[in-house]
Parts: structure tokens; C-alpha cells; sequence
């Protein structure tokens, strides 16, 4: 019983480290691709008069784009594995092929976008479709394949009863709504509105007006990937892998009591806790910080 326990919380420990490394690696790839919640201003951006070489693959959200392509890696992983193909193997194979089809999804959805705001004069830039299309790609890759092992070994390590593309399907959605969730934000406010005071919000005036120009030059999606990367990627990491770890911990340790009902209840209490901590943050940070207010000239 014990040594399962300690099988159970490494194997735990495991994915939440994979989990964290998906989520760091997703949210890079959404910002570069501009697929999250931000993506609004950039496609709107053209329509006020001012072009941009930003990178905008948004079609789908990132909850259902990488529900799609965690659940086709882990489905193609499955069925390599069904053929006695390594595990190993079949999961690198799952997450290329995988990877291939987000690449042709970026790609059209690049130019379909474009396309749709020629009559803003946005032009189609060669340069940026190939150079970014295929960092994201490398960043979709590390998501896909952690996300795909992680279900693996959830599969395979801890028994869960959901087959391998299933698996896929539901932690790909979560990827994409952590993603979402935590790093977006931080691309949209802190990244694309550098032009406006800190705190002041993004007035109806500004709506389009995204910082388009870098340090040398104009700006790409690059650039945001680079800035970004550091602090929204980390955190949308770091979201991730507590969804997942803790997860899997209150259910190792806590299902066998009452016939699952003890992992119910060390949830709701789990998230009761995060509540009451969130809340408090904000009152603090609220108490603090309060609402912006222009700067006082000393007289």
C-alpha cells in the first residue's frame, strides 16, 4: 500500500513537471501565433490604419485548438502503440504528426486572416508566415508531446480507466485554458498596450493602436515571444502544472476513502482555499494599489 503511494506521488510529481513545461511552452506559441483573447486588437488593428507584422493565426481558441491536436498526438500515439511500436517512439511520431496538421492550421489561418483585411491594405508578409510558422511549431511540439506523455503515463503508471486519446482530449483543453487564462492577459495588457499609462486600462480611442514598432525596427510576433516568455509563459507553466499535480495528488492519496468520496471532499476544500486566497489578494492588492489616478505635479 505504501509503496504504491510512493509509486503514485512520483509518478505525480513526473507530470506535474511535464504539465508545467506544457503550459510555459503553450503559452509562448499562443502569444508568438497571437491566437489568445488579444488577438482581437491585432485583427482589428489593420481596420483603424495601423499595419502591423504580427503573426495572427486565430481561428479557434486554445482550449479547443489544443483539445484537437493533444487529442490527435495522444490518438496517434495510441494506435502506433497498438501496433507494438515503442512507447517512446510513438508518442515523438503522435506529436510530429500532430504538429504538422497545427502548422497547416496556422498557415491558412495566417493567410485567410490576411486576406480578409486586404481592403485595410494589410499586406501578406512571406518572411513572418515562414519564420513564425515554424517557431510555433516547435513550441506546439514541446506542448503536445508533454501533454501526450503525461496522459501516458496517467494511462499506462496509474491505471485511469479513459483511453489515451480521451485523455488527450480533456488535458489538451485544459492546457489551452490555462494558457488563456493566466498568460493572455499578460500579452494583451503588458505587451501590445506598452503605449498606454500602467493601470489606465485600454480606452475605447486606443482600441486597434498596438505597439507595432520594437527596440530596432518594426515589431513581430518574435518579439512578443521573447518578452512575454519571461513572465506570462512562467506563470501559465506554473498554472498548469498545479492543475495537473494537484489533481493527481489529492486523488492518489485520498481515493481510497469512502469509495472516492474522501478525493471529493480534499477538492472542494482545495478549491475553497484557492478562493479564499485569491480573494484576499485582490482586496490587498486593491487597498494598495487602488484605481489609477494621474500623476500629482509638485507645485
Amino acid at each position: 500500500m505504501v509503496a504504491n503511494i510512493i509509486f503514485g506521488i512520483g509518478i505525480t510529481a513526473l507530470t506535474g513537471a511535464l504539465a508545467t513545461v506544457a503550459g510555459s511552452a503553450e503559452d509562448t506559441e499562443s502569444n508568438i501565433g497571437s491566437q489568445g483573447d488579444p488577438n482581437s486588437q491585432v485583427q482589428l488593428a489593420p481596420q483603424m490604419g495601423f499595419l502591423h507584422r504580427i503573426f495572427n493565426k486565430a481561428v479557434a481558441g486554445e482550449p479547443p485548438a489544443y483539445g484537437l491536436w493533444c487529442a490527435l498526438g495522444a490518438g496517434l500515439a495510441w494506435a502506433f502503440m497498438a501496433m507494438q511500436v515503442n512507447a517512446v517512439l510513438a508518442i515523438v511520431i503522435g506529436s510530429v504528426l500532430a504538429v504538422l496538421v497545427q502548422g497547416v492550421y496556422a498557415t491558412t489561418a495566417y493567410l485567410g486572416r490576411t486576406a480578409s483585411l486586404a481592403k485595410f491594405g494589410q499586406p501578406v508578409y512571406v518572411d513572418i508566415l515562414k519564420s513564425m510558422t515554424s517557431v510555433t511549431m516547435a513550441h506546439a511540439f514541446i506542448a503536445v508531446f508533454c501533454v501526450v506523455t503525461l496522459c501516458h503515463l496517467i494511462n499506462g503508471a496509474l491505471g485511469h480507466p479513459f483511453p489515451l486519446p480521451l485523455l488527450g482530449l480533456i488535458w489538451g483543453i485544459a492546457l489551452g485554458a490555462a494558457g488563456s487564462a493566466t498568460g493572455n492577459p499578460y500579452y494583451g495588457k503588458e505587451r501590445q498596450y506598452q503605449n498606454q499609462k500602467f493601470g489606465a486600462g485600454v480606452p475605447i480611442s486606443a482600441s486597434g493602436n498596438i505597439v507595432r514598432y520594437a527596440e530596432a525596427g518594426e515589431r513581430n510576433s518574435l518579439d512578443n515571444g521573447f518578452f512575454t516568455h519571461k513572465i506570462g509563459g512562467s506563470a501559465s507553466g506554473i498554472c498548469f502544472g498545479l492543475i495537473v499535480f494537484l489533481e493527481l495528488w489529492r486523488t492518489i492519496l485520498f481515493d481510497k476513502i469512502s469509495a472516492g468520496w474522501g478525493a471529493i471532499v480534499v477538492g472542494i476544500l482545495m478549491i475553497l482555499i484557492f478562493t479564499v486566497v485569491d480573494r484576499y489578494i485582490e482586496v490587498w492588492a486593491r487597498k494598495n494599489y487602488g484605481p489609477y489616478m494621474e500623476a500629482k505635479v509638485a507645485s
